[in-house]
């Protein structure tokens, strides 16, 4: 171990023992592990490490020779403690979603913080991707008494993006099951099962239910304690500008019909085609805020005003909005309203590049190889094209424009389910027939909704093809963030041309591509050099095999 682990290791042990001088109530029960914390010595004032306040402790002799907690790192981020046996020593246990446990027992990995309930461990939703903040449970794999081993998968998420497999780490029985099949709009953190030890506890934890304390926004409580001097500040504030409110109330009985709202309220109605005259204001002299809107939401979610927003004698099926069309929503609105989108379109001749793929696939279906279709052919084309234009494989940031030296190229792919762009990862310097394998593969885990994190995070180009499945001739895409730039590739058409001779004429496929470029990074003539690059190829597509 080198010197910087060992002292590493030192000041977090100076910090547990640091814990063990709090009374046991000094200790409290909370989800988050970035706002959790383990109380340290003050003279006379809170002392804390992370974010939870704990009080100061005020006894410091015999009944602390007797507290030793028990410190073991479980499955979804709660911290409890209780007293363990007189001479135990700490014993820290690591597990799926770092939670932290003390107890009345002195070895084991988890322990209860009632005294009617044996050792047993809450499972939290965890926390399957960068963006999650809450998900939905598909399905449950396991059964409630059922044993469950490390590695076993649990249950089926549905994350923002996929649906992911949730693997047990512990070996044990799965007591309880608190958010069953379908489950909907589950919080990071929050409890969505219960295991134990033994198979003789199963019984016990049969109405089990999860404590409120536990809820995940308990660090927001914390921080409302740690800061009582807020709610003084507010309440001062309507004695320093009275004056203003009367002029604003003989506005408002002035004003008729006018509803008043707050911005950020009219751009959430807005966004979610609320009537502003459906809702009640609670604001001063009744102006509509923001957790108004929320509220009407909420409240049409659940059935309560649906029908405020239906028109009469229309029929209407009201379809509920999965986790991955909330997040692809959202996505795509922020990027049309962050980015400054603008297109190019370049029409290329594709007689060349079909004769190619003719001559290819009789050699992939011979050797066993999956067929080459004209997509994958436009991958291997937007792939070379980047190596030669790097600045089109590149993010913005407020400081730098981060230039990728891998070409990880995104293919969207339409579903059931919904738009996934599963990822081909250095496509450049891939051949067609591995890229045609790894594209099939890919479109079949969107397709059965099994795709991994990997398998789509990570790129740094975009290609959408509307032309080949539908005959769309050409369309501008929105760009994926926090990419900057997307292709769109059209239908093949037959065109008439001109020939080799003077008032000849011949017959060309042409393809058209359209590219949509983010200002702050490509610049026009940049987004034209790529272009041609990619006509280039397309026109040319030996040159792609050298």
């Amino acid at each position: 171990m080198s010197a910087a682990q060992l002292l590493r290791h030192s000041r977090k042990l100076r910090s547990l023992h640091n814990a063990l001088d709090c009374e046991c109530s000094g200790l409290v029960r909370y989800f988050s592990t970035a706002s959790g914390s383990l109380p340290t010595k003050g003279d006379g004032v809170n002392k804390r490490i992370g974010g939870t306040r704990f009080p100061q402790c005020k006894q410091l002799g015999k009944d602390l020779e007797t507290f030793k907690p028990q410190v073991s790192r479980g499955l979804n981020g709660i911290y409890t403690c209780g007293r363990a046996p007189k001479n135990s020593i700490p014993n820290t246990i690591i597990g799926l979603n770092s939670s932290l446990w003390c107890g009345q027992v002195a070895s084991a990995r988890s322990f209860s913080g009632s005294a009617d309930l044996p050792p047993y461990q809450e499972i939290g939703m965890p926390s399957l991707s960068p963006t999650m903040t809450e998900g939905n449970i598909a399905r449950w794999l396991k059964k409630e008494g059922d044993k469950v081993s490390p590695g076993e998968v649990l249950c089926e998420v549905e994350t923002d993006k996929a649906t992911v497999e949730m693997e047990c780490m512990e070996e044990g029985y799965l007591a309880k099951i608190i958010q069953g099949d379908g489950a909907k709009e589950i919080k990071v953190g929050e409890i969505i099962a219960v295991t134990v030890e033994e198979e003789g506890d199963l019984e016990k934890f049969k109405d089990y239910k999860p404590s409120t304390s536990a809820a995940p926004v308990a660090p927001s409580e914390s921080n409302a304690q740690s800061e009582p001097t807020e709610p003084k500040v507010a309440e001062k504030e309507p004695f320093k500008a009275p004056e203003p409110k009367a002029p604003k109330t003989e506005e408002a009985s002035r004003s008729g019909d006018r509803i008043f709202s707050s911005p950020l309220a009219r751009k959430l109605a807005e966004d979610n085609n609320v009537p502003l005259s459906s809702v009640k204001g609670t604001g001063p002299d009744g102006r509509i805020l923001k957790a108004d809107i929320e509220d009407y939401l909420a409240s049409v979610a659940k059935g309560g005003t649906k029908e405020a927003l239906s028109v009469p004698g229309l029929s209407y099926t009201d379809v509920p909005n999965t986790q991955i069309r909330k997040v692809t929503a959202n996505r795509l609105l922020s990027s049309k309203q962050t980015i400054p989108h603008y297109y190019l379109t370049v029409d290329t001749r594709v007689d060349n590049l079909i004769k190619l793929r003719g001559g290819l696939n009789p050699l992939q279906e011979s050797s066993g190889g999956k067929k080459i279709s004209i997509n994958d052919l436009v991958i291997k084309a937007a792939a070379l094209a980047l190596r030669k234009v790097p600045q089109c494989n590149s993010s913005w940031t407020n400081d730098f424009i981060r230039q990728y030296h891998n070409v990880n190229i995104n293919v969207a792919v339409q579903t059931e389910h919904g738009l996934f762009v599963p990822v081909i990862r250095d496509a450049d310097k891939k051949g067609l027939g591995t890229i045609a394998e790894e594209v099939k593969q890919l479109a079949q885990r969107a397709r059965d909704n099994s795709l991994k994190p990997e398998d789509y995070e990570g790129g740094t180009f975009t290609i959408s093809n509307l032309g080949g499945p539908f005959g769309i001739k050409q369309f501008c895409a929105i760009i994926n963030p926090p990419q900057s730039a997307i292709l769109a590739i059209g239908s093949a058409e037959k065109r008439v041309v001109p020939g080799s001779a003077d008032g000849q004429y011949e017959f060309g496929s042409f393809m058209s591509a359209t590219m949509s470029c983010d200002h702050r990074v490509i610049d026009g003539a940049i987004g034209a050099e790529f272009l041609k690059a990619f006509k280039g190829y397309i026109e040319n597509p030996t040159s792609m095999l050298l």
